[in-house]
């Protein structure tokens, strides 16, 4: 599994699936990944941990990105304007 940062909150997060996964199979078979890829309606993509995903307006934008932050290992939340 891929190690990354989280394009919002900068924590560590994996990235399900990839190359690295291709033969393993069983229990850490790399389908358990922590963090998504989303693309935005104006083309850019973000890749988002879970918390962070949950965090986000119904129609996030790049600025929504900017200005989440990590609470704890579990929770994000955007910043005050």
């Amino acid at each position: 599994m891929a190690r990354d940062t989280c394009d919002g909150c900068g924590r560590t997060v994996t990235v399900a699936g990839g190359i690295a996964n291709l033969w393993t199979f069983g229990e850490d078979d790399g389908s358990e990944g922590t963090a998504m890829t989303l693309e935005f309606e104006n083309g850019s993509d973000h890749l988002l941990c879970y918390p962070c995903i949950a965090a986000l307006p119904d129609e996030p934008t790049d600025a929504d990105v900017a200005r989440l932050e990590q609470v704890d290992e579990e929770t994000s939340r955007l910043e005050s304007s």
